[in-house]
């Protein structure tokens, strides 16, 4: 007869250094999976999988988003697991809203141009319309003027000579009440084109700011001091490079690609490029 084993069994019969929840495996970061980032304990859902950068952004229930490196150090239904992007088959479902938020029309031409246009000032702000609306604007035949900045407006409409079927809607920079921009806009209102031409402005220093600060990780845009030009204020307070036009620019495209829909961007500068469109289209 054997006696009874007064210690137990052996611990260095099995893995006594496994962690309690088990080994990471490998898994694939798919859309719509919901998962825990374990350094900060943010749990969303996968919402973007970037490759190139190799990294994807969650989404909590509160409509939040965060960017996170591909890799270790998540849990998937409470296992760790080390998420990487999933393997590609096939062409990809095609999508059913365009970035702005309206129904997808696949396979639609682009109309051919209105005589209409819509003048953005800003080299940025015109990127950012055209990225969130440019298929909404292709199907309307809305052609996207740059306008290097209001001064220059008044001789822009002259050449373009405004019309009832040669509307010009304009989308102007920080344009608030007392402003340079206001005045301006005001006296194109009631001049004898006024009534062909909308001037809409949003409320923002720069268009940047109309970009959710939480989609690049901040819970709120920096202040800067109005001694220092804004662009390079945000970049220098974000520790982001910021010598010159081309550290500004390289920011710019940072901030742009945090971009994929109307869900981005805050609701004051949405209604403004809407109300644009509908006027120029109608």
């Amino acid at each position: 007869m054997s006696s009874p084993d007064r210690y137990g069994t052996d611990v260095l019969a099995t893995d006594w250094r496994a962690p309690k929840r088990g080994r990471a495996v490998e898994a694939p970061a798919e859309i719509g999976a919901v998962v825990e980032e374990v350094t900060t304990d943010w749990v969303g859902e996968i919402v973007a999988v970037d490759r190139d950068l190799h990294t994807l952004t969650l989404e909590d229930r509160r409509g939040k988003r965060r960017t996170f490196p591909l890799g270790p150090g998540f849990l998937l239904e409470g296992k760790p697991v080390i998420l990487a992007a999933p393997a590609r088959t096939g062409a990809p479902a095609k999508p059913t809203r365009t970035a702005s938020g309206s129904v997808a029309v696949h396979g639609a031409q682009a109309r051919v141009a209105r005589a209409s246009r819509i003048f953005v000032e800003g080299r940025h702000d015109a990127e950012l319309v055209e990225k969130v609306w440019g298929d909404d604007l292709r199907i309307e035949g809305v052609v996207v003027e740059f306008l290097g900045g209001v001064d220059d407006l008044a001789e822009h409409l002259r050449d373009f000579r405004p019309g009832p079927e040669r509307k010009v809607g304009v989308l102007v920079d920080h344009l608030v009440p007392g402003s340079k921009e206001s005045r301006i806009a005001q006296g194109i209102a009631k001049s004898p084109v006024g009534k062909h031409v909308l001037i809409v402005g949003h409320p923002f220093i720069d268009i940047w700011a109309a970009v959710k600060p939480e989609r690049l990780g901040l819970q709120r845009w920096p202040d800067v001091p109005r001694s220092i030009e804004w662009k390079k204020g945000v970049c220098q307070q974000l520790g982001w490079p910021h010598r010159d036009q081309a550290d500004t620019a390289r920011a710019w495209q940072h901030i742009l690609s945090r971009v994929s829909s109307y869900q981005d961007l805050d609701p004051a500068l949405l209604g403004r490029v809407e109300e644009l469109i509908d006027f120029v289209a109608s």
